[in-house]
Protein backbone atom coordinates (compact mmCIF):
# COMPACT_ATOMS: atom_id res chain seq x y z
CA UNK A 1 0.00 0.00 0.00
CA UNK A 2 1.28 3.52 -1.19
CA UNK A 3 1.76 6.11 1.46
CA UNK A 4 0.40 9.58 1.17
CA UNK A 5 1.45 12.71 2.43
CA UNK A 6 -0.58 13.30 6.17
CA UNK A 7 -2.67 15.96 6.65
CA UNK A 8 -0.84 19.58 8.41
CA UNK A 9 -3.58 21.52 10.29
CA UNK A 10 -3.29 24.95 10.59
CA UNK A 11 -5.35 27.15 13.17
CA UNK A 12 -5.55 30.71 14.89
CA UNK A 13 -5.94 29.79 18.93
CA UNK A 14 -6.38 33.16 19.86
CA UNK A 15 -7.31 33.79 23.73
CA UNK A 16 -7.43 29.97 23.51
CA UNK A 17 -5.09 28.05 25.86
CA UNK A 18 -3.00 25.07 24.34
CA UNK A 19 -1.69 22.23 26.14
CA UNK A 20 0.93 20.05 24.96
CA UNK A 21 1.40 16.10 25.95
CA UNK A 22 4.72 14.61 25.33
CA UNK A 23 5.50 11.21 24.17
CA UNK A 24 3.13 8.76 25.86
CA UNK A 25 4.33 5.22 24.59
CA UNK A 26 1.61 3.19 26.59
CA UNK A 27 1.41 4.59 29.80
CA UNK A 28 -2.27 4.98 30.02
CA UNK A 29 -1.75 5.42 33.85
CA UNK A 30 0.37 8.13 32.89
CA UNK A 31 -1.87 9.52 30.41
CA UNK A 32 -5.19 9.97 33.22
CA UNK A 33 -3.12 11.75 35.33
CA UNK A 34 -1.82 14.01 33.12
CA UNK A 35 -5.54 14.54 31.76
CA UNK A 36 -6.91 15.51 35.26
CA UNK A 37 -4.09 17.73 35.94
CA UNK A 38 -4.59 19.84 32.69
CA UNK A 39 -8.07 19.73 33.54
CA UNK A 40 -7.52 21.20 36.91
CA UNK A 41 -5.30 23.78 35.93
CA UNK A 42 -7.81 24.49 33.42
CA UNK A 43 -10.49 24.96 35.86
CA UNK A 44 -9.68 29.38 36.06
CA UNK A 45 -9.57 29.96 32.82
CA UNK A 46 -12.89 30.63 31.00
CA UNK A 47 -14.04 28.98 27.30
CA UNK A 48 -12.53 25.95 24.91
CA UNK A 49 -9.13 24.84 25.49
CA UNK A 50 -7.36 21.98 23.35
CA UNK A 51 -4.93 19.16 24.24
CA UNK A 52 -2.30 18.24 21.23
CA UNK A 53 -0.35 15.08 22.17
CA UNK A 54 2.18 15.00 19.80
CA UNK A 55 2.54 11.31 19.01
CA UNK A 56 4.21 7.86 20.15
CA UNK A 57 1.50 6.64 22.01
CA UNK A 58 1.99 2.96 21.77
CA UNK A 59 5.38 0.79 21.61
CA UNK A 60 7.86 0.00 25.28
CA UNK A 61 4.83 0.54 27.79
CA UNK A 62 1.89 -1.41 29.24
CA UNK A 63 -0.91 -0.58 27.71
CA UNK A 64 -1.04 0.82 24.36
CA UNK A 65 -4.23 -0.04 23.39
CA UNK A 66 -6.14 1.43 26.07
CA UNK A 67 -3.94 4.74 25.26
CA UNK A 68 -5.50 4.77 21.69
CA UNK A 69 -8.83 3.78 22.90
CA UNK A 70 -8.87 6.86 25.33
CA UNK A 71 -7.59 9.29 22.78
CA UNK A 72 -10.25 8.14 20.52
CA UNK A 73 -13.00 8.68 23.16
CA UNK A 74 -14.10 12.14 23.46
CA UNK A 75 -11.64 14.71 25.63
CA UNK A 76 -12.34 16.43 28.83
CA UNK A 77 -15.53 18.71 28.74
CA UNK A 78 -14.72 22.28 27.10
CA UNK A 79 -11.70 21.03 25.73
CA UNK A 80 -10.62 19.88 22.03
CA UNK A 81 -7.93 17.07 21.53
CA UNK A 82 -5.69 16.70 18.17
CA UNK A 83 -3.89 13.58 18.57
CA UNK A 84 -0.17 14.08 16.06
CA UNK A 85 1.14 10.48 14.92
CA UNK A 86 4.68 9.94 15.81
CA UNK A 87 7.32 7.48 14.35
CA UNK A 88 6.05 4.65 16.24
CA UNK A 89 2.40 4.81 14.75
CA UNK A 90 3.57 5.23 10.87
CA UNK A 91 6.12 2.21 11.58
CA UNK A 92 3.33 -0.04 13.33
CA UNK A 93 1.62 0.75 9.97
CA UNK A 94 4.69 0.17 7.78
CA UNK A 95 4.46 -3.41 9.85
CA UNK A 96 1.01 -3.90 9.06
CA UNK A 97 1.03 -2.65 5.23
CA UNK A 98 4.12 -5.14 4.92
CA UNK A 99 7.13 -2.47 4.34
CA UNK A 100 9.00 -3.75 6.98
CA UNK A 101 9.30 -7.02 9.20
CA UNK A 102 7.92 -8.64 12.63
CA UNK A 103 11.59 -8.25 13.62
CA UNK A 104 12.00 -5.48 12.45
CA UNK A 105 8.81 -4.08 14.06
CA UNK A 106 9.61 -5.88 17.11
CA UNK A 107 13.01 -3.80 17.78
CA UNK A 108 10.52 -0.23 18.05
CA UNK A 109 9.03 -2.36 21.47
CA UNK A 110 5.85 -3.63 19.57
CA UNK A 111 6.00 -6.82 21.90
CA UNK A 112 4.43 -4.65 24.80
CA UNK A 113 2.07 -2.80 21.68
CA UNK A 114 1.11 -6.62 21.39
CA UNK A 115 0.76 -7.98 24.61
CA UNK A 116 -1.69 -4.69 25.37
CA UNK A 117 -3.92 -6.39 22.82
CA UNK A 118 -3.85 -9.68 24.14
CA UNK A 119 -1.09 -11.30 21.74
CA UNK A 120 2.03 -12.60 23.05
CA UNK A 121 5.04 -11.87 20.19
CA UNK A 122 7.60 -14.24 21.48
CA UNK A 123 4.82 -17.59 20.92
CA UNK A 124 2.93 -16.33 17.59
CA UNK A 125 6.32 -17.35 15.61
CA UNK A 126 6.02 -21.25 17.36
CA UNK A 127 1.93 -20.66 16.32
CA UNK A 128 2.67 -19.78 12.49
CA UNK A 129 6.42 -20.68 12.05
CA UNK A 130 5.89 -18.73 8.35
CA UNK A 131 6.14 -15.24 7.98
CA UNK A 132 2.97 -14.45 5.94
CA UNK A 133 0.35 -16.46 7.98
CA UNK A 134 1.88 -14.82 11.30
CA UNK A 135 1.52 -11.09 9.17
CA UNK A 136 -2.12 -12.13 8.04
CA UNK A 137 -2.73 -13.16 11.74
CA UNK A 138 -1.87 -9.84 13.39
CA UNK A 139 -3.61 -7.58 10.62
CA UNK A 140 -6.66 -9.34 11.70
CA UNK A 141 -6.31 -9.71 15.72
CA UNK A 142 -6.08 -5.84 16.10
CA UNK A 143 -8.50 -3.33 15.95
CA UNK A 144 -9.86 -2.05 12.24
CA UNK A 145 -10.46 1.22 14.10
CA UNK A 146 -7.21 1.98 16.04
CA UNK A 147 -5.66 1.27 12.54
CA UNK A 148 -7.84 3.45 11.34
CA UNK A 149 -7.28 6.57 13.74
CA UNK A 150 -3.38 6.15 13.49
CA UNK A 151 -3.88 6.68 9.47
CA UNK A 152 -5.80 9.37 9.81
CA UNK A 153 -3.87 11.64 12.82
CA UNK A 154 -2.34 14.35 10.74
CA UNK A 155 1.36 14.91 11.51
CA UNK A 156 1.48 18.84 12.48
CA UNK A 157 -0.34 21.79 13.62
CA UNK A 158 0.91 25.33 12.29
CA UNK A 159 -0.20 28.19 14.46
CA UNK A 160 0.80 32.21 14.30
CA UNK A 161 3.59 31.85 17.10
CA UNK A 162 4.06 27.90 17.55
CA UNK A 163 4.45 24.96 15.63
CA UNK A 164 3.40 21.43 17.27
CA UNK A 165 5.17 18.46 15.88
CA UNK A 166 6.48 15.04 16.99
CA UNK A 167 9.76 15.38 16.16
CA UNK A 168 11.18 18.41 14.69
CA UNK A 169 11.20 20.36 11.38
CA UNK A 170 14.42 20.94 8.70
CA UNK A 171 15.19 24.53 9.12
CA UNK A 172 17.09 25.05 5.63
CA UNK A 173 13.51 24.12 4.04
CA UNK A 174 9.84 26.40 4.46
CA UNK A 175 7.05 24.60 6.36
CA UNK A 176 5.37 23.94 2.95
CA UNK A 177 8.23 21.97 1.67
CA UNK A 178 8.98 19.51 5.05
CA UNK A 179 8.62 15.83 4.59
CA UNK A 180 6.48 13.74 6.53
CA UNK A 181 9.76 11.39 7.97
CA UNK A 182 11.60 14.11 9.46
CA UNK A 183 8.76 15.58 10.94
CA UNK A 184 8.40 12.39 12.83
CA UNK A 185 12.35 11.19 12.87
CA UNK A 186 14.58 14.32 11.93
CA UNK A 187 17.37 15.18 15.11
CA UNK A 188 20.68 15.82 14.33
CA UNK A 189 19.50 18.20 11.80
CA UNK A 190 17.04 19.81 13.74
CA UNK A 191 18.40 20.43 16.49
CA UNK A 192 22.48 21.36 15.34
CA UNK A 193 21.34 23.77 12.42
CA UNK A 194 22.40 27.44 12.64
CA UNK A 195 19.47 28.63 10.19
CA UNK A 196 16.73 30.04 12.48
CA UNK A 197 13.73 28.31 13.59
CA UNK A 198 10.41 30.31 11.63
CA UNK A 199 8.59 30.17 14.75
CA UNK A 200 8.68 28.08 17.90
CA UNK A 201 8.59 24.60 17.41
CA UNK A 202 7.11 22.73 20.25
CA UNK A 203 8.10 18.41 19.87
CA UNK A 204 8.84 15.50 21.74
CA UNK A 205 10.70 12.31 19.65
CA UNK A 206 14.26 12.80 21.68
CA UNK A 207 14.00 11.67 25.40
CA UNK A 208 15.41 14.27 28.17
CA UNK A 209 15.34 13.83 31.83
CA UNK A 210 13.85 17.48 32.15
CA UNK A 211 11.59 19.46 29.52
CA UNK A 212 14.15 21.82 27.26
CA UNK A 213 13.24 24.67 27.01
CA UNK A 214 15.39 27.05 24.48
CA UNK A 215 14.27 30.50 23.00
CA UNK A 216 12.63 28.63 19.50
CA UNK A 217 12.17 24.91 21.11
CA UNK A 218 10.44 22.91 23.48
CA UNK A 219 11.37 19.41 24.07
CA UNK A 220 8.87 17.39 26.40
CA UNK A 221 9.50 13.97 25.52
CA UNK A 222 10.84 13.11 28.96
CA UNK A 223 10.95 9.46 28.33
CA UNK A 224 7.28 8.33 29.97
CA UNK A 225 7.79 4.90 29.98
CA UNK A 226 10.78 4.81 32.22
CA UNK A 227 10.96 7.77 33.84
CA UNK A 228 7.41 7.37 34.97
CA UNK A 229 7.10 11.18 34.16
CA UNK A 230 4.89 12.68 31.38
CA UNK A 231 5.37 16.44 30.91
CA UNK A 232 2.86 18.68 30.07
CA UNK A 233 3.01 22.60 28.51
CA UNK A 234 0.77 25.00 28.64
CA UNK A 235 1.05 27.96 26.02
CA UNK A 236 -1.29 30.97 27.04
CA UNK A 237 -0.66 34.50 26.21
CA UNK A 238 2.40 33.85 25.14
CA UNK A 239 3.96 31.91 27.86
CA UNK A 240 4.42 28.68 28.64
CA UNK A 241 3.78 26.64 32.17
CA UNK A 242 5.20 23.11 32.49
CA UNK A 243 4.12 20.19 34.74
CA UNK A 244 4.32 16.65 34.97
CA UNK A 245 3.14 13.56 36.22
Amino acid sequence: MPTSARQRLTLDPGDMPIYAIGDIHGRHDLLLKAEQAIVDDAAKIPGRKLIITLGDYIDRGPSSAQVISHLMAPPPEDFDRISLTGNHEMIMLDYLDGRISYADWLNMGADALLHSYGLDANHLPMIFPSASKLDAFIRQSLPKGHIDFMREMPILVDTPHVLFVHAGIDPSLTLDQQNDEDLVFIRQRFFNSSTPLPKVVVHGHTPVSEPEALPMRLNIDTGAYHSDKLTVARLWRGRVHLFST
